[in-house]
């Protein structure tokens, strides 16, 4: 229970961690440095204090005092006083001279002299060769240096063994062990302030976070981008891609690679925006044959433009949206107006019961009856789906209310589909024939749309046609495309978004008209009806 209990251990803050290993590194390198450079120093100075002590001896070994007094007895004074004087002068711990034998000429104790030199360390010396070694005699531990003498003749006549105290050459790589211990807490210092700076950079270059902060919002960030349906893109500085969401793969990648000229919409707009610093919001680009609805920002840090991101969605089902939305809101609006008909009638009934007119009351129900039958129950009983069925009636009381007529063929029959994209595009369709009929007639003091619509295996062909103005030949081929437009500008979407619509499902839209008479359009959709395989 204890362990569980435990809260569990956060991570490691960034401060602390970048602090160890930057002062592990600088650690590990300054103890190294300091151990190989202890190293020389001591070696240079050993070799320092040896190469002092051979230049003592062979200044001795050549002084002319030296060489007589090697041709006298030991005992005779002609050796003590200069080896005396020398030792003193370069602070040696003793300057000895021996003949061929081994014999002392000169020693710190006089008492000693006319005796046998102590250690092996002088041999080679007697050999002619000069030596240098660490050895004790009669005094202290001592760095001890040997060179021949030679008399005129250049004939071995004796030894200068020159010795200088261990300690004071400890001493002497001891102040030079204190300058590289300084020069590493120097070091140390400089390191130290260096690394407080550098974390500060980097605290201040990631806005305050740890890094797995830093990690955990970059997943959800992933996360987010990847859920979004809007396709989203970003770009650098210099235009090249960033980012891009899997929504955006799926619309700009699908029938091509990510570059081709499908594309150059979206890619227009992120260098527009690059340049200009000036967002460019809900534009309509056509891209890899979809219409897209895009917004495209630029990304600023500290006034300075570093990128920009658009994002997009198909607008094609925003247009989908908005018509389902039409369609219902004009079913809303037939029932609304039904009621209130209804209403009506239902005060005309009492009217009549109350003033007992039972004939007029019976003439005016069956009147009424009829109409019902004639007007709604006609529409209920061959259109089938209610999402249709209360489209056409909204749009046949908005053709009542502009002063037009829209008649529903008698042969029409249209079954009921659980295909909601049929459905949908189906209103879409008709949405935009029925409108621009009647947008045309608008000169027209009387015009009649009529509207068949016929289902047969699995199809349903639609047939919309008005007593308009008609279309002009040359632009039978281009109302399709998008842009295209006689009322003005900003126009030309609707019937481009019909045409791509039943190209997704597979289905067609076609034209014909004779200007001043007539114009037909002729719709044919798969239509997933409950019936077809009956």
């Amino acid at each position: 229970m204890n362990t569980m209990s435990k809260a569990r251990k956060g991570p490691m803050k960034l401060s602390t961690t970048v602090t160890l290993m930057v002062c592990s590194v600088i650690g590990s390198v300054l103890l190294l440095a300091f151990a190989l450079w202890f190293w020389q120093i001591s070696n240079a100075t050993r070799d320092g204090v040896k190469e002092t002590a051979l230049a003592v001896a062979r200044t001795l070994a050549d002084a002319p005092e030296v060489k007589r007094g090697l041709l006298l007895p030991p005992g005779s004074s002609a050796i003590q006083p200069l080896a005396q004087a020398v030792t003193k002068r370069n602070d040696l711990l003793f300057a000895v001279v021996t003949d061929m034998r081994g014999i002392r000429y000169s020693h710190p104790d006089q008492k000693i002299i006319g005796q046998n030199f102590i250690g092996n360390d002088l041999l080679p010396a007697l050999q002619g060769k000069e030596n240098v070694a660490v050895n004790r005699g009669v005094l202290a531990p001592a760095l001890r240096v040997f060179t021949p003498v030679y008399n005129d003749q250049r004939q071995q006549i004796g030894v200068v063994a020159v010795g200088i105290s261990l300690n004071k050459v400890n001493e002497q790589v001891s102040r030079s062990r204190w300058a590289v211990i300084g020069m590493v807490l120097f070091s140390i210092f400089i390191g130290t302030l260096g690394t407080w700076r550098l974390v500060r950079v980097l605290k201040r270059i990631l806005l305050g976070l740890e890094p797995h902060e830093i990690s955990a919002q970059f997943k959800q960030r992933q996360a987010m981008l990847q859920s979004l349906k809007e396709g989203v893109i970003a770009v650098d500085a210099q235009g090249r891609v960033t980012l891009i969401n899997h929504a955006a793969r799926q619309m700009l990648l699908s029938n091509a690679g990510f570059g081709d000229s499908g594309h150059e919409p979206i890619l227009a707009d992120l260098r527009e925006v690059l340049r200009t610093g000036v967002a460019i919001q809900d534009q309509e680009i056509g891209c890899n044959g979809l219409l897209l609805l895009s917004n495209t920002v630029p990304v600023r840090s500290q006034e300075t433009i570093i990128g920009a991101i658009s994002t997009f969605r198909d607008k094609t089902e925003v247009s989908q949206l908005l018509q389902r939305l039409d369609g219902m809101v004009n079913y809303v609006d037939a029932l609304r107006a039904a009621s209130h008909e209804f209403m009506n009638k239902l005060h005309v009934i009492l009217g009549l019961l109350n003033l007992k007119n039972y004939g007029k009351l019976e003439e005016y129900v069956l009147q009424t009856a009829q109409n019902y039958q004639n007007d709604i129950g006609a529409i209920q009983h061959r259109i089938k789906s209610p999402v249709v069925a209360g489209f056409l009636l909204g749009k046949i009381q908005r053709a009542q209310e502009r002063g037009y007529i829209l008649t529903l063929a008698d042969e029409s029959l249209v079954p009921d589909n659980p295909n909601e994209k049929q459905v949908t595009v189906l209103v879409t369709v008709l949405g935009n024939l029925i409108e621009n009929a009647l947008d045309a007639m608008s000169n027209q003091e009387e015009g009649e749309v009529s509207l068949l619509l016929h289902y047969q295996q699995g199809w349903l062909m639609c047939e919309v046609s008005d007593d308009g103005p008609g279309i002009a030949p040359g632009n039978l081929g281009e109302i399709f495309r998008k842009g295209f437009s006689t009322k003005g500008e900003n126009r030309g979407v609707g019937l481009f978004l019909a045409s791509q619509q039943l190209n997704e499902l597979g289905g067609s839209i076609s034209v014909e008209s004779e200007p001043g008479v007539f114009t037909q359009f002729f719709v044919h959709l798969p239509w997933d009806s409950e019936r077809k395989n009956a």
